[in-house]
Parts: structure tokens; C-alpha cells; sequence
């Protein structure tokens, strides 16, 4: 798929570490020029940039909270600007707070939904007139397999999850005719460094026997961002957790 992607410019939120990084630098590697989105971690966001122009590519990194509307707008008015237009969009970026049944407020649930649920729509939503003039997109959610099993990080992260997928069905019927797919991947337990904080998870209770890389779920992302005919799909990359 060398350079399938070569002229396209792809915003990866969450970029800065993780699934995210591997996504942005696969993209690169793909031919895509990169807008990498980060929260707080900028130094982790600067390595990732200069792993992209290693490969050729031009990178921008943008800063903001993608759950307030004022910034989401302000980043992608930014990168049209210095990068061009946006035609593929991998929402990443997410928390996995766990909390009990017992322990769950509203403010975690409201925190969830803003950042894991709330902030995909509304980036999709900013980037919609780019891919529509163009009559190419490819929008890609990042939803877990918690949303199909419940996983072990709460209520509030599984709903979360299970949101995208809805989120990328709908998008998938509606915009299917002006030539923007819309696809999800639901990992199982990746090595990263929110599966770190989280010892409910093991190896051994993975069919394969083994956590997933950050690299193996990139590798979908981009397959996703190269094939026109992929949309409206969850592809589960979870080694048999889920085996849907």
C-alpha cells in the first residue's frame, strides 16, 4: 500500500503515544501527510512529527480539547491552512478511568462520554465539508471490545465504546453514495500503557495467548484508509477475545 495515500492529508486525534502513534506514523508510511492531535503530551507529539517527515511526509502537530467545539474548530481551521484539506480522519483519542459499579458518578460518566463519544462526532462533523467537496473520505473510530463484552473498565467506557460503532453505522448509510466510508476497530487488550494500569487484564485469558501491538491495529487502520469498499464495519482486532 505504499503511497496509496500519497496527496491526502489524515488527522489522527490522540496521536501523541500508543495505538494512536502507530497510526500516524503507518499513514505516513502510506503516503498521507499528518495532522497529529495531542492533549498534554507534547514532547511525545514532537517524536511522532519527526518520525512522519522521516518518512517524506509534512506533519503539524495540534494541541487541544476535542470535546469543546471552540477548539476543535480552531485546530482543523489550522491544519486546512498549513496542510490542506482533511479527507482521513482516525478518531483515537480516549480515557479509560476504571470505576465500579458501586463507584461510578455522573461526572465520570459525563467525562467518558465527553472525550471517548462527544469529541469523535464533533471532529467528524468539522471534517464532513472537506471529505464532501472532495467526493473522498475515510473516517475511522476507535471503539474497543468492551463495547461487545463489557470489559473490565466500567459502564461508562463500555457505553462509550459501543457509541462509536454506532456513530461510524451511521455515517456509513449516509455517506456511503459520495464516496466517504466510515469503518470502526474494536481492539482486545493492546500493549499500551492503558492496558498497563489495568491487571484485570491477562495474557493467558487472550486466546492467542498474547496482548496485541499498537503496530497490528495500525495496520487495519490503514487497510481502512486504502479500500473504498470497506464501510459501515467493526473489524475486531482482539486475538479470538470477541469473536464476532
Amino acid at each position: 500500500m505504499t503511497n496509496d495515500l500519497k496527496g491526502r492529508v489524515a488527522l489522527v486525534t490522540g496521536a501523541s503515544r500508543g495505538i494512536g502513534r502507530a497510526i500516524a506514523v503507518a499513514l505516513a508510511r502510506a503516503g498521507a501527510d499528518l495532522a497529529v492531535n495531542f492533549r498534554a503530551n507534547e514532547g511525545a507529539a514532537q517524536e511522532v512529527c519527526a518520525q512522519v517527515r522521516a518518512l517524506g511526509r509534512r506533519a503539524l502537530m495540534c494541541q487541544g480539547d476535542l470535546a469543546r467545539t471552540s477548539e476543535v474548530a480552531r485546530m482543523l481551521e489550522r491544519i486546512r491552512r498549513e496542510l490542506g484539506p482533511i479527507t482521513v480522519l482516525v478518531n483515537n483519542a480516549g480515557i479509560g478511568v476504571v470505576r465500579s459499579i458501586e463507584e461510578i458518578t455522573e461526572a465520570d460518566w459525563d467525562e467518558m462520554q465527553a472525550v471517548n463519544l462527544k469529541a469523535p462526532f464533533l471532529v467528524t462533523q468539522g471534517v464532513l465539508p472537506d471529505m464532501r467537496a472532495a467526493g473522498w473520505g475515510r473516517i475511522i473510530g476507535l471503539s474497543s471490545a468492551a463495547a461487545q463484552t463489557g470489559g473490565v473498565v466500567g459502564a461508562h467506557y463500555a457505553a462509550s465504546k459501543a457509541g462509536i460503532i454506532g456513530l461510524m453505522h451511521y455515517y456509513a448509510a449516509q455517506l456511503a453514495k459520495e464516496g466517504i466510508t466510515a469503518n470502526a476497530i474494536a481492539p482486545g487488550p493492546i500493549s499500551t500503557d492503558m492496558a498497563a494500569g489495568l491487571p484485570q487484564l491477562r495474557p493467558d485469558l487472550i486466546p492467542v495467548g498474547r496482548f496485541g501491538t499498537p503496530g497490528e491495529v495500525a495496520e487495519v487502520a490503514v487497510l481502512l484508509a486504502c479500500n473504498g469498499y470497506l464501510t459501515g464495519q467493526t473489524i475486531n482486532v482482539n486475538g479470538g477475545r470477541y469473536q464476532g
